[in-house]
């Protein structure tokens, strides 16, 4: 028997910070060509934890962080399904989840 998790309140709480980190890197998530940009850089980024192309700006700063948050995100999706659960995120995980989706599409 799977071990049971507040799947749904995690997602929740993921994306409130995704969205808390858009704010500061100042993504405007109804501008598709914004999001779809988002993503491009999310599927590229290999570099450190610390810095994007040698900046220590908050805005990139937060960008990595979010970067990591939509991993975490897609870790508790992957979890939450193996569980024989549905869980969703809100309108701005869709956003880019749809985004970084399109971009994998884009690339292949």
């Amino acid at each position: 028997m799977p071990n049971f998790q507040h799947f749904t309140t995690e997602a929740q709480q993921l994306e409130t910070e995704i969205f808390r980190k858009g704010i500061v890197i100042g993504i405007d998530w109804n501008n598709e060509a914004q999001v779809r940009d988002l993503a491009r850089q999310a599927l590229s980024y290999h570099g450190d934890a610390v810095t994007l192309n040698g900046s220590k700006s908050p805005e990139v700063l937060a960008k990595v962080e979010l970067f990591g948050l939509a991993h975490l995100m897609l870790k508790l999706m992957t979890q939450s399904a193996e569980d024989g659960l549905l869980t969703h995120g809100g309108q701005v995980w869709k956003t880019f989840a749809k985004a970084l989706w399109d971009e994998m599409n884009a690339a292949k």
